[in-house]
């Protein structure tokens, strides 16, 4: 109508006489209507695209290690700067520097000046039930582990992240047997999260839905959900898959976002935030723990 109305402005040479009055006046009006309607209409613009996008979920990254470089001061500032929560864990038991009850005062004792943080025992191995003491374990905030560390059938121990200490000889044969195995640890070890979820070794990964069936998807997220244990999406490693956290969203299986960081070169949640969004993941999907008192 505007763009028609300035046509003919621009022709009102050939307009007869009596008309050019009202062709400015009109003009002269839609003028006035633009400039103060304008406004008006970038106000609701506004208001009607804030109605229709969701605020942003507040992000806590309940795996996150002081390695490399990376500080206790760095976690302060880092966490800050990105508007991320952290739970810093600390590796606990058999050949690491945390292996036995005697230490686990001092680890809490340094924590108490950084309550900002939560504080994780990450339990390593299956031997880690029967190194801690249960009032151990009660002074961390949570507690959790994965299935990347067990004793196959023929007695070898496996480091699946580790490619020469990982055995396959039939790759079917050893997820049947992994994933048996990770069904035992819900059942059986005192966990809030399962960590690395899914995690395969290198020589699998890149056949990630081949050995994820729906079948074996569901064995570990009704043991999750048996046993109250939470999910991790992994930032560092990307997993699980989208199909694996629907599953378990519909289970009512619970979540958390961690990252599990080698040392400082790690940022934000990207992962995480993707399958939030493509999941249709809100907070009431995600478990936190509780902080307790660092005596």
């Amino acid at each position: 109508m505007v763009k028609s109305l300035f046509f003919l402005v621009d022709l009102r040479r050939f307009l007869p006489p009596g008309i050019l009055p009202i062709v400015k006046l009109i003009n002269q009006i839609i003028i006035k209507m633009k400039k103060h309607l304008f406004p008006v209409f970038a106000i609701i613009g506004l208001f009607l695209s804030g109605c229709n996008s969701e605020p942003q979920m507040k992000i806590t990254d309940l795996h996150v290690h002081l390695k490399g470089k990376f500080t206790i001061e760095d976690a302060i500032a880092k966490s800050k700067a990105e508007n991320i929560d952290y739970g810093i864990a600390v590796n606990c038991g058999v050949g690491f520097p945390i292996h036995k009850d005697s230490q686990i005062d001092s680890v809490v004792a340094l924590f108490r000046n950084y309550p900002q943080f939560y504080l994780a025992m990450q339990a390593e191995g299956r031997e880690w039930v029967n190194t801690f003491s249960k009032e151990s374990m009660a002074k961390f905030d949570y507690v959790f582990t994965d299935c990347m560390t067990f004793t196959d059938e023929k007695g070898r121990r496996n480091r699946i992240w580790m490619p020469d200490e990982t055995w396959i000889d039939d790759e079917e044969q050893f997820m049947d047997y992994l994933v048996n195995t990770l069904v035992t640890i819900l059942n059986t070890e005192p966990i809030d999260i399962y960590v690395n979820s899914t995690f395969l070794p290198a020589q699998m990964q890149n056949r990630y839905d081949l050995f994820w069936t729906p079948e074996r998807m569901d064995k570990v997220i009704n043991a999750a959900k048996e046993n109250n244990i939470a999910v991790e999406i992994n930032n560092r490693y990307e997993i699980p898959s989208a199909e694996f956290i629907k599953r378990a969203k519909k289970a009512g299986v619970k979540f958390t976002v961690g990252t599990n960081n080698a040392d400082e070169n790690f940022s934000g949640a990207e992962y995480a935030l993707k399958m939030i969004k493509e999941c249709k993941l809100t907070g009431s999907d995600f478990f936190l723990p509780v902080k307790k008192e660092r005596i």
